[in-house]
């Protein structure tokens, strides 16, 4: 869309607004490809923020813009945007064009994340030194941010961005990792934060270099994290005024510090550590729910600075702390992104997932984001620590340091989880694979040393540590810079465990030792119910295989079992039975990983298993669960929805209601079942007087009777079986007849087989008739009269 050279800006804006809902992607993307090569800052200036918004959608979620998110690779659309929006594609030339003349743009402090917003509104500049010298004097709840700020602001918002249902596009629902927005953010993040070489220089960075970086990180300037004391606004405004003479070095990576910053505080600074140190626990309610998918890309980042911060050259990482201020930029970047960048705000955001996510195979997404950060060690490029059977590595000694210093992440988060693994249900093996994901991390030689060790640093007494130096505990709140050592010279390791610990749960946390005496209860409460999860998973995969040999041809007649109150049908237990098969193996090695992690002999598993086993065999299952009386019927237990949660007991299924009318079966006939309540019905209506007379004689014929006319009671007295109202216990039972049997396919063949033996004998219909009723009265009298003797002799025993 080429413009005259003399055409105003505004004209400029709303030709592009007029042909952005006519024209195809592909079209509009080369035209601004070509406004943005052709037109100068000035002009381009003015359609920056209409595209931005265009691009990735509102603030609140009301506009879409390009659905990032949704749209994936096999759409034609995905190809044009991915290159459109590269590290080195039109919309990112057009930010370093604007870059380079000083443009300033507005972004709402309304939409920046809870702790971020409240501390911005209450007069207290934020820790983080990304919003330094951008808030506006008198306060106006604006941000005034760079051109590459404001669009790495819109990016990271995007994905946290409200976005109502009608904008989700129909039909392009698919995997997180194949969106174009999650190719962008990996893009960005190998681009900007580089495994190997350095940040590609700005393509304007020639002739406007220094003017084209913000106000660079001054060394003298400390950094500020979780826990420090916030002073007035206004004065930490006036310390941070940027340097005019600063160190032109810093500014080669001011780019990767700005998108390192956005992407961590926009996607993890959601919840107030401060409240999380108050409370000792993640149960208060935030405002703010991240989705699968948000944590899915927070995995990714995670990831990726893994990779970034093992890139470091190995002579940078063994140099002193005096040679590190002769480092390059980036270098002594690599050395703390991890610590200094992520590690508070990615702990919190974790406990609060873990103390929050609902309990079910969606929270996959969560615990592989935490077993990534736990393993640096696989982001390496190495791969020299497999072993012969490549099943387990040996964690390299080196990593104990990183271990220490992330000690919490280890520890509490491993309880969060064993909290949650006890209220799953471990039958699923969606559920029972991540108790198996977790064991096989752990379980991996020499972690499990390097965390006892880091546990014991951390119970060294205070006085020991006071007798070394004479030094306060250096939270990040009273470090260095940025780009300064993780700790000062004399700094060993039991203060980094004692610092982290502290800097996280407060001076005053009681910890909790993974290897301790109370963890270990709840391990082998976790092995127990593991055992039990085991043991109801072999029962489902009996019962389907049993189901699945019934699966004949005389089953359509129902002569395999005449349950009514059967709720798995064939189809259903084959699926079972292949998931059963897959618990089974990860529950089973989870069983073995467990055993080694906390050094279980032999003799302690078989223990809890036959235990299990014996509780198994005494017919446990089979009890109801953990009830408590009330007027409405049995009231659950949080004991009995764990027992049914983890399938170790269950109310039976069976209908309750009036068997005439239960719904018609697979093995009847629907004309007939209806055929016969009409007749019984009319007959019950004409002689239910005289039946009921009739069962309450205490003769033979009443016996009779009861036995034909009140097979209802049959029901009611398995009622107490499962919780039921008074209502429903004092219903009254009265005689009556019922011939729903006849509809049945398997009475029906009984009866087609025995007329066709009659009709070889020589007998007509009507004797045939006769002898049928003759044989079946006697039959039903000789089942009477044994019930009867069985039911005295019990009574007489009682």
């Amino acid at each position: 869309m080429a413009a005259p050279a003399l055409q105003q800006p505004s004209y400029l804006l709303a030709n592009l607004k007029a042909d952005w809902t006519i024209k195809p992607l592909h079209q509009r993307c080369n035209e601004l490809s070509k406004i943005i090569d052709d037109f100068p800052a000035k002009e381009l200036h003015a359609i920056f923020p209409w595209l931005v918004e265009s691009v990735f959608g509102s603030l609140d979620g009301i506009l879409s813009g390009w659905n990032l998110r949704y749209l994936q690779a096999r759409m034609a659309e995905y190809n044009i945007a991915v290159d459109f929006l590269g590290p080195s594609g039109p919309m990112m030339k057009l930010v370093y064009k604007l870059q380079a003349e000083e443009y300033k743009y507005e972004f709402p402090v309304s939409y920046l994340p809870g702790p971020i917003k409240s501390s911005i509104q209450a007069g207290v500049l934020p820790d983080c030194p990304l919003f330094h010298n951008k808030i506006q004097f008198p306060m106006s709840g604006l941000l005034l941010l760079n051109p590459f700020e404001y669009y790495m602001f819109n990016f990271a918002s995007s994905l946290i961005a409200p976005k109502p249902f009608q904008n989700y596009p129909p039909g392009q629902h698919g995997s997180c990792s194949d969106s174009a927005y999650f190719v962008l953010v990996d893009t960005y993040l190998k681009y900007f934060l580089p495994t190997e070489g350095n940040v590609p220089p700005s393509p304007f960075s020639d002739t406007m270099g220094t003017v084209a970086s913000p106000a660079p990180r001054s060394p003298s300037v400390p950094y500020v994290g979780y826990g420090g004391h916030s002073t007035s606004l206004l004065k930490r405004h006036i310390t941070h005024q940027p340097s005019v003479n600063a160190d032109p070095a810093a500014q080669e990576i001011w780019r990767s510090e700005t998108l390192l910053q956005v992407f961590v505080e926009m996607w993890l600074h959601h919840y107030s550590l401060e409240m999380y140190q108050k409370l000792q626990s993640p149960q208060v309610k935030e405002p703010f729910t991240p989705s699968e998918e948000h944590v899915l890309v927070v995995r990714l980042l995670v990831k990726h600075l893994h990779a970034f911060s093992s890139s470091l050259k190995q002579e940078s990482i063994f140099s002193s702390p005096s040679a590190h201020s002769h480092s390059s930029p980036l270098e002594e970047l690599k050395r703390v992104v991890v610590q200094r960048f992520v590690q508070q705000k990615l702990y919190v955001f974790l406990q609060h997932c873990f103390g929050h996510w609902p309990l079910d195979a969606s929270f996959r997404a969560v615990l592989e984001t935490w077993l990534s950060y736990i393993q640096p060690w696989r982001y390496t490029g190495e791969k020299n620590n497999t072993q012969a059977d490549g099943q387990n590595r040996t964690v390299p000694d080196k990593w104990a340091s990183f271990v220490q210093e992330n000690l919490l992440v280890y520890t509490k988060l491993f309880q969060g989880f064993l909290n949650r693994a006890m209220r799953t249900d471990l039958v699923n093996a969606k559920n029972a694979l991540m108790v198996f994901r977790v064991a096989k991390v752990f379980v991996q030689p020499n972690l499990s040393e390097m965390i006892q060790k880091a546990e014991q640093l951390f119970l060294e007494p205070e006085h020991a540590i006071l007798q070394r130096q004479n030094r306060v505990f250096l939270t990040p709140s009273h470090g260095g810079s940025f780009l300064s050592s993780r700790q000062p010279m004399g700094t060993d390791s039991v203060f980094k465990v004692k610092s982290h610990v502290y800097s996280l749960e407060g001076q005053d946390c009681q910890y909790n030792l993974m290897f301790g005496p109370d963890l270990r209860k709840n391990v082998l409460k976790l092995i127990q119910i593991i055992a039990q999860a085991r043991q109801t998973a072999k029962r489902i995969s009996d019962h389907s295989t049993e189901m699945a040999a019934n699966n004949s041809f005389l089953s359509w007649f129902s002569v395999g079992s005449s349950d009514h109150n059967n709720t798995f049908n064939g189809g259903e237990m084959d699926d079972m039975g292949e998931g059963v098969k897959k618990t089974h193996e990860f529950l089973d090695k989870a069983l073995d990983y467990l055993c080694q992690i906390f050094r279980l002999n032999a003799g302690q598993l078989s223990q809890l298993i036959i235990n299990v086993a014996s509780v198994d065999d005494e017919g446990a299952s089979k009890q109801l669960p953990d009830c408590i009386p009330s007027e409405n019927g049995l009231l659950l237990t949080d004991l009995g929805r764990l027992q049914i949660i983890n399938g170790l007991r269950r109310f039976e299924i069976e209908y309750q209601g009036d068997p005439e009318l239960q719904p018609i079966r697979s093995y009847e006939n629907a004309f007939l079942v209806r055929l016969m309540f009409q007749i019984s019905s009319f007959i019950n209506a004409r002689f239910g007087d005289h039946m009921e007379a009739l069962c309450s004689r205490q003769d033979l014929l009443g016996s009779i009777g009861r036995h034909y006319l009140r097979s209802s009671l049959k029901v009611a007295e398995q009622w107490r079986k499962s919780p039921v109202t008074r209502q429903m216990r004092e219903r009254p039972q009265r005689a009556r007849l019922s011939l729903r049997v006849l509809a049945s396919y398997r009475t029906l063949l009984i009866l087609l087989l025995l007329y066709m033996l009659f009709a070889l004998l020589s007998f007509s219909v009507l004797s045939s008739t006769g002898l049928i009723l003759i044989v079946s009265f006697l039959y039903e009298l000789l089942l009477n009269f044994l019930h009867g003797k069985t039911k005295d002799s019990v009574n007489k025993d009682s």
